[in-house]
């Protein structure tokens, strides 16, 4: 049986951030099953992240992206560097910074996983291809507010 996500007299806001925990926990179990080549989804999200932004970022940028621990950033970047999936570059106004690059191998491996998702299409057919339209430009405003809010 389905409930709602807060209790009654709950603010809506407070029920919507609840609901998209719940549903974030759910879909990165879900996706975490769909990784190729022994991926995880910390290390999918460096990818992700890098590539989205069409970027390299120090191991310092990292943790505040991606809301992790200095430490946490620095195993996952070297278990990425260690399957060939990244490359560390020098900085070039600061040698002893190095920017983390995602280099062909891991955009390979992180469209793999995109791909991955095909077979939880049928999971996500609760919306049709409209209503996924009309909801992410209200998700990309509320992650921006989010993002600047920290």
């Amino acid at each position: 049986m389905s409930r709602p996500a807060g209790l009654a007299g709950d603010p809506v806001e407070f029920a919507a951030m609840t609901e998209i925990s719940i549903i974030a926990h759910l879909a990165d179990t879900a996706f975490a099953r769909r990784l190729p080549d022994g991926l995880t989804t910390a290390q999918f999200a460096v990818l992700n992240h890098l590539l989205r932004l069409e970027a390299e970022q120090t191991i310092g940028e990292l943790p505040r992206a991606l809301q992790v621990s200095q430490p946490t950033m620095s195993s996952t970047v070297r278990r990425l560097e260690e399957k060939g999936l990244i490359s560390l570059v020098p900085d070039s106004d600061d040698r002893r910074i190095r920017r983390v690059s995602v280099n062909r191998s891991g955009a390979a491996v992180r469209n793999k996983a995109v791909q991955a998702l095909d077979a939880s299409k049928k999971d996500l057919a609760v919306l049709s291809q409209e209503e996924w339209k009309q909801l992410l430009p209200l998700l990309n405003r509320l992650r921006i507010a989010l993002d600047a809010a920290r």
